[in-house]
C-alpha cells in the first residue's frame, strides 16, 4: 500500500493491554483525544460564541480578504474546518495531526498579521509541535518496522 493510502487509512484505538504497558501509546491517545475534542469545540464555538463574543477580532484583514463573505462568514468557515480537522484526528490521526499542524501554522500567521496576539501565537506554536508529535507517534504505530518487527 502506498504511503498516502496508508496515511489515510482509519486507525483503531490501542487495546487496553497496549495502553497499560506502552507509554508511547498512552501519549498518542492523550494527543489524539485532545486534538479531536479541542478543534471540534473551538469550531462549534465559532457558531455559539461562548468563549468570546467576537471571534472576528482575531481575523486579519489579509486572511479576511481571501475568504468569501464578511468576517462573520469567514469565522463560520473556520469553524467548519476546525470541526473537520478534529474529526480527521479522531479517525486518521496520522493525517489529522498534519492537518491540525498546518491549520495552526495558518492561525499563527494570521495572529501575527493582526498584531497584539503574540502570546496566543506562541501558545499555538506549542500546540503545532504537539500536533506534529501526534503525527509521528501515529506513524510509528502504523509502521511495524518502527518497532523492529
Amino acid at each position: 500500500m502506498g504511503t498516502l493510502a496508508a496515511g489515510l487509512r482509519p486507525a483503531p484505538l490501542p487495546t487496553s493491554d497496549t495502553l497499560r504497558r506502552d507509554p508511547a501509546a498512552q501519549a498518542s491517545l492523550i494527543l489524539r483525544v485532545g486534538f479531536t475534542v479541542a478543534p471540534i469545540l473551538f469550531g462549534l464555538d465559532k457558531f455559539a460564541n461562548v468563549l468570546t463574543d467576537d471571534w472576528t477580532r482575531y481575523l486579519s484583514t489579509q486572511f479576511n480578504d481571501l475568504i468569501p463573505g464578511n468576517a462573520s462568514t469567514a469565522m463560520h468557515i473556520v469553524g467548519i474546518v476546525e470541526i473537520a480537522a478534529g474529526l480527521a484526528v479522531a479517525v486518521v490521526p496520522r493525517f489529522g495531526g498534519l492537518l491540525v499542524a498546518a491549520w495552526l501554522g495558518g492561525i499563527i500567521l494570521n495572529l501575527l498579521l493582526v498584531g497584539g496576539y503574540g502570546d496566543i501565537a506562541l501558545r499555538d506554536f506549542g500546540l503545532l509541535l504537539a500536533a506534529l508529535t501526534l503525527n509521528r507517534l501515529a506513524s510509528a504505530e502504523r509502521d511495524p518496522r518502527a518497532h523492529g518487527a
